[in-house]
């Protein structure tokens, strides 16, 4: 079986977030090979804990990816003040005698971004609308590379690294089997210190918020990371639950055109033409199928323009994400600008300093929380849902009542289909099949 076949038969999806099924990912000869270790969202810790980790296994995952696509060069993108994983990446690169080169970036948002991390490490702009690919660059995370390493031991994706933090009594990093409970996950990391509160999957910038009361229904995924808590009317909160009406209706009336959304925007920066500006202006007096809405389409839903820019506290970010829907109802795609894409002058000194943006979101508090020493997490019972990834859902291959092994494959993708399988978290058996799979543990089942 060669890197390829083990990597799908793994069910490896990008870590970072998005999900995109690995194995179709590095189909493609590229020059360049870019490894994410930037950690894009503030607050979040389980790169880090990698790198300084599992140093030695995810060298040796990129230097077997970069073989496999035949990349040129490898870089390995972290940010400067991350001195620790500096000085123990470069010691296991010395020792191998590796080609992976270090990329320091500066501590600023979104450092992360896939298309922004490929401007920084190149010079090179992904067209608008676009992937890496298009600019001979393949882009992955460091949850990924381990993932890698993990797959030519022929071991699946059974587990997750995931930071909990922000308003609970002993912050947390876990190694959690996939499935199991958010509540779970929490209450490994002493409770919730509050009465109600909210949990950001994932980080305070793009994360999904669910509430206290719907935590049970909630399990951990391939692609979550964290879980901040959070007061039920913090800042982030409340602005991410504002209803659409109203949003639009704000927009139509309070929008002063300053442009700072636009000239703030991350995309707008490395030479996209996306406005948000002029979509912000346009919504009060245009129909949806105006050319300047198509704009939206390109929007990478970072949300500096809600969250940081707008002096007048409106959500572009928003709008464009409902505009998206209303135009893919549709079936309108993007179509790009023709021309040269050139990037803006000053991007330079429009990044974002994290530091600045935690402060704007109100998570000063949480800056500094140590979450420790690594804690394995045994759960009786997971629920492990059969989508966690950019396509189809991968289709069952077990039956109600069947005993199952960690590792074991319970659902694969179809031949010809964008998917990824999944795989048995804990050894049990087979308690439900439906949109997710729950195992029973086996003491669980004896008892």
């Amino acid at each position: 079986m060669d890197l390829l076949e083990k990597i799908k038969h793994a069910g490896i999806v990008g870590a970072g977030g998005a999900g995109f099924p690995t194995h179709v990912k590095m189909k493609s000869q590229v020059e360049i090979l870019i490894i994410n270790g930037a950690e894009c969202e503030p607050l979040l810790k389980t790169d880090q804990y990698l790198m300084r980790e599992r140093t030695e296994e995810l060298v040796q995952a990129i230097e077997m990816v970069q073989r496999e696509i035949g990349a040129e060069k490898a870089f390995l993108a972290l940010k400067k003040k991350y001195g620790k994983e500096i000085e123990v990446l470069n010691k296991t690169l010395k020792n191998r005698g590796s080609r992976i080169a270090l990329f320091l970036m500066d501590n600023f948002f979104p450092a992360g971004d896939e298309q922004v991390l490929v401007y920084e490490v190149t010079g090179r702009t992904v067209p608008p609308g676009g992937i890496p690919l298009q600019a001979q660059v393949v882009v992955s995370n460091v949850g990924t590379m381990v993932n890698i390493y993990e797959a030519v031991q022929d071991k699946p994706v059974t587990d997750k690294y995931v930071t909990v933090l922000g308003e609970v009594k002993q912050p947390k990093l876990l190694k959690v089997p996939i499935g199991t409970p958010v509540k779970k996950c929490i209450e490994a990391a002493g409770g919730a210190a509050i009465e109600g509160f909210c949990a950001i999957m994932g980080g305070p910038m793009m994360g999904q918020i669910m509430d206290d009361f719907d935590i049970g229904n909630q399990v951990i995924k391939k692609t979550d990371g964290a879980i901040i808590v959070v007061p039920k009317d913090q800042y982030i909160v409340k602005r991410k639950r504002t209803p659409m009406t109203h949003i639009i209706n704000q927009s139509k009336s309070a929008c002063i055109q300053c442009r700072f959304c636009t000239d703030l925007c991350p995309r707008y920066l490395i030479g996209h033409p996306l406005r948000p500006h002029k979509i912000m202006g346009a919504i009060a007096t245009k129909s949806i199928e105006d050319e300047v809405f198509n704009q939206a389409l390109i929007c990478c839903d970072c949300g500096i323009c809600e969250l940081y820019a707008c002096p007048m506290g409106l959500s572009p970010r928003l709008v464009n994400g409902y505009i998206k829907g209303e135009l893919r109802k549709k079936g309108i795609a993007y179509q790009g600008e023709k021309g040269a894409v050139v990037p803006n002058e000053t991007r330079e000194y429009r990044k974002i300093p994290v530091n600045r943006l935690i402060a704007r979101l109100g998570l000063e508090k949480y800056t500094h929380q140590k979450v420790g020493e690594l804690e394995e997490l045994q759960v009786k019972q997971v629920t492990i849902p059969l989508q966690q990834h950019i396509g189809a859902a991968a289709v069952p291959v077990v039956s109600v009542g069947d005993p199952v092994e960690k590792g074991q494959c319970i659902g694969i993708v179809e031949e010809g289909k964008l998917g990824a399988n999944v795989h048995a978290s804990i050894r049990g058996r087979i308690a439900a099949i439906g949109p997710s799979i729950e195992i029973i543990g086996e003491q669980e089942v004896m008892e």
